[in-house]
């Protein structure tokens, strides 16, 4: 990212070639379109190499920045796409029930297919450690795509107890994670 700040293309290229598949998968596992998810990841990393200040190392890892980056984007598009299809009234899925999540991991290389596992194994070891109800909403919202808002409407659930549910597991979560390293 320091490379990239500096504007370096080799080093936003290699960036690009490890996480393409990755950002794909997410957005494509959110719109449930081929389409949306190939305009979604090039919206975010166009966004990256515009913007690079606005991760900051600080704050966390670099890969939960750039999923939560996809996640907002593709999130973004499935309410504009709600928006122009209640104009036009057209139906209105929910696309994260029908997308299947594809990953590419093959097209990675050995060294980032294996690292991108231990997270996931870690993210799952974590998550397994929550209470039901704050594992739930965490996963409404983070792999269903769902708004706090929805995942209220679907819990039955006021939407103050949703958000604070989220919110004290991702500080759990993180806290976990950050003992795993």
């Amino acid at each position: 990212m320091l490379a990239i700040l500096e504007r370096d293309q080799h080093a936003f290229a290699v960036l690009y070639d490890r996480y393409v598949d990755l950002v794909y998968s997410a957005a494509y596992r959110i719109l449930g379109d081929p389409g949306l998810a190939e305009d979604t990841t090039q919206d975010v990393f166009v966004r990256l190499w515009r913007r690079p200040e606005t991760f900051i190392a600080e704050r966390g890892r670099f890969i939960s920045w750039l999923m939560s980056v996809t996640r907002n984007r593709a999130l973004d598009e499935v309410r504009a796409r709600g928006r122009r299809w209640k104009r036009e009234g057209g139906p209105l899925g929910d696309p994260a029930e029908s997308a299947e999540p594809v990953f590419h991991a093959a097209a990675l290389d050995p060294g980032a297919t294996a690292e991108l596992n231990e997270e996931r194994l870690a993210v799952r070891r974590a998550l397994n450690e929550l209470p039901p109800e704050q594992r739930r909403a965490l996963e409404l919202a983070y792999f269903g795509g769902l708004t706090q808002q929805e995942i209220a409407a679907v819990l039955r659930e006021p939407l103050g107890t949703i958000k604070t549910r989220i919110r004290l597991g991702m500080q759990k979560l993180r806290r976990c994670l950050e003992r795993g390293r």
